[in-house]
């Protein structure tokens, strides 16, 4: 047995392990489970497919660890997905004002969840929750522009420390239309905390400050938690997990 002065043995290795399943998914997997069940009875051919279908409501609703990168002047990627958009737009009226990000056009980085992807959202930014406004809409495709003002959605801003804003945008896709918010006004939070749910294909957009390069090209996909979309210029970059 080793001595308390023997330094712990580090290991190069992390055991990998299936992602948890997040609990606003265990109604949808019990109904897709009891589903099977009675086709099952009603004809043995169906119990193959929906057995699929359970595993996929499972893992759409999957809620994987993430490692977010540590250093100042980060900005991550609050959604898993596709990059649609990296162009300066308006902000949304909901954004805009002394009480949000101003009134200034500003960076805006779309990220397309489909139905494969992970539809947890997370926090670009450590700090405070300034506003949480949500709007029902329409069911329009998620991927199109005008969801931005069609489509229910849910914006947020977060205030750092350093008293620099980020907000971004929920955006329900064309399947169902159904946003989950895990915070509220005044709330604080970490950089890469959850922060809500989409179901079933959906958007979110970032505005990016005026001060932040952005560091994704179009057509990248992005983890959320863990891709850095932008940095603040002239912070330096040592000492950053990649």
């Amino acid at each position: 047995m080793p001595s308390l002065d023997t330094p712990p043995v580090l290991t190069p290795t992390v055991k990998w392990r299936f992602p948890a399943v997040h609990p606003e998914g265990y109604k949808y997997v019990a109904i897709a489970t009891g589903i099977t069940l009675l086709l099952t009875i009603v004809s043995n051919v169906l119990f193959w497919p929906m057995v699929g279908v359970v595993i996929w409501v499972a893992t759409f609703f999957r809620d994987p660890v993430r490692t977010t990168p540590q250093g100042q002047g980060l900005i991550v990627a609050p959604a898993d997905g596709l990059i649609t958009m990296i162009q300066r737009m308006p902000v949304p009226r909901e954004l805009a004002g002394v009480n949000g990000l101003g009134d200034a056009p500003l960076m805006r980085v779309s990220i397309f969840m489909s139905v494969f992807d992970v539809h947890i959202n997370r926090t670009p930014i450590a700090g405070t929750i300034k506003q949480v406004v949500y709007i029902s809409g329409k069911f329009v495709n998620a991927d199109l522009d005008k969801a931005s003002e069609e489509n229910e959605r849910q914006h947020f801003v977060v205030e750092g420390r350093d008293g620099q804003r980020v907000g971004f945008t929920q955006i329900a896709g064309l399947v169902a239309r159904r946003i989950l918010g895990f915070v509220k006004a005044g709330d604080m939070v970490a950089a890469g905390q959850r922060i809500g749910l989409i179901r079933f294909g959906s958007r979110v957009d970032v505005f990016l400050p005026e001060n932040v390069v952005p560091q994704v090209a179009l057509g990248q996909r992005s983890i959320a938690g863990e891709t850095v979309l932008g940095r603040v210029a002239g912070v330096p970059v040592t000492g950053v997990a990649q």
